[in-house]
């Protein structure tokens, strides 16, 4: 009777530091996918800065713009070259906000790009937060079952630790 009860123990001892292999692994990817959900966040921000700078600029182009076209209106007699300068002024105007708006356009699909990234990421993050939550529930479980000599303490620490298997599985994958 207490060679069995020696082997259970035994085997007690290995599933706890397999779990407990599987809890640092996955509080390692905790981190890791924490880290760049924000690094995502950072550059994602730092995207939406320079959105903030181009449109800023293309207002301070539509406003010169409209200057000169008011200007022009208002001086119907104005000295045709002093009005070819202001057309050209207001084409060259218009052309830097077409290209100011494409690349506004062009910065704010990035800037959700990475967004995305970061959402993505910290869904990982979260599948891995539970994997580490319920195998160090089950490390606690067979440490409970190893001072008392538990086996049902064990087993259902196991199922927790196959639980806690399964989310950072899901952490890799996202099947749920």
């Amino acid at each position: 009777m207490e060679e069995k009860r020696d082997k259970w123990l035994n085997f007690l001892a290995l599933t706890t530091v397999i779990i407990a292999l599987g809890a640092t692994m996955s509080t390692l990817s905790v981190g890791k996918f924490s880290n760049r959900g924000i690094l995502k966040q950072t550059q994602a921000s730092n995207q939406w800065a320079y959105y903030q700078a181009k449109s800023i600029k293309t207002y301070l182009y539509e406003l010169q713009k409209e200057k000169l076209e008011t200007d022009l209106k208002l001086s119907p007699n104005i000295d045709e070259g002093v009005r070819n300068e202001y057309e050209q002024k207001i084409t060259k105007y218009g052309e830097q906000i077409r290209r100011y708006e494409q690349e506004k356009i062009d910065i704010q699909g990035q800037a959700q790009s990475l967004e995305k990234e970061r959402d993505q990421a910290m869904v990982h993050s979260q599948q891995f937060g539970l994997a580490v939550i319920f195998l160090q529930l089950a490390i606690l479980m067979s440490s409970i079952a190893s001072l008392m000599k538990k086996k049902l303490m064990w087993v259902v620490g196991l199922m927790v630790g196959l639980l806690g298997f399964l989310y950072f599985a899901n952490g890799y994958l996202l099947l749920f």
